[in-house]
């Protein structure tokens, strides 16, 4: 979710699927970026878990806008049914400077007809390497998809950190757990994760009503071999899971 980083980094704001592994391109020869991504797990060692064990693995970090504040200025129900999957593309920015700009209200945007709805940018959670930052409560709506469409309405928005020092591979399995988990609190299928492309921006002022996000896990701006890659990670770590109910994460 590519925004104008240059407000968020003021100085007050920053203090059909088979389990499989590695991804192939249509030629078949092996996903170079996939294979550097899997090199930093371990699934051998993984095996069954509640979904509280597997919510312990995500280490979620509740850290809320204030109700009644920016992008929580008025109360908007949601009743999640899809889980939409971004980047942040801010390469200086960690999750927890994520969390400071969404409750400070730094991350504006043009509130108008057609586009954002509320003055401010909005997601549930932001991912990196050590912890996951929950910023809206799921039962919430975000302002990070498509205006005043299914993406922002019905799904529950998840940004990933590209910062520097940050392990992407990490980064991507994290959100994977956390997706996984998120299927089982809300009832989701795994045909309702789905990129930030999916959600097409409808408005005259948008040329391209498809965006390339999140940019690592699709192939020319569409999703592809290793879109498909992660949602076999997903599929995987649900697949861990024992058939209790997870908890709803707000």
């Amino acid at each position: 979710m590519k925004q104008a980083w240059a407000v968020f980094l003021l100085p007050a704001v920053l203090a059909g699927l088979v389990v499989g592994t590695a991804c192939t391109t249509p030629g078949g020869r092996p996903n170079a970026r996939v294979a550097q991504w899997e090199a930093r797990y371990h699934d051998s060692g993984l095996g069954q878990v509640t979904p509280a064990q597997l919510l312990g693995e995500v280490g979620v970090k509740v850290d809320l806008i204030p109700p009644g504040r920016y992008g929580r200025g008025r109360y908007r129900p949601m009743q999640p049914t899809y889980i939409t999957i971004h980047s942040t593309q801010n390469y200086t920015g960690n999750a927890h400077n994520h969390a400071l700009a969404l409750k400070r209200g730094a991350l504006r945007a043009t509130r108008r007809p057609g586009g954002n709805r509320i003055g401010f940018l909005t997601w549930h959670f932001t991912v990196q390497d050590d912890v996951a930052i929950q910023h809206l409560p799921c039962r919430e709506q975000g302002e990070h998809a498509d205006f005043d469409g299914p993406g922002n309405n019905k799904s529950i928005g998840i940004e990933m950190c590209e910062h520097r020092g940050n392990d992407l591979a990490l980064t991507i399995d994290k959100t994977a757990r956390l997706t996984a988990y998120l299927m089982r609190a809300y009832n989701i299928p795994l045909s309702h994760v789905v990129p930030h492309y999916h959600w097409p921006r409808i408005s005259p002022a948008i040329k391209d009503p498809h965006k390339n996000c999140p940019h690592f896990l699709l192939e020319n701006g569409r999703p592809g071999p290793t879109w498909q890659w992660f949602l076999r990670r997903v599929h995987f770590h649900h697949s861990r899971l024992l058939p209790e109910a997870a908890r709803p994460l707000g």
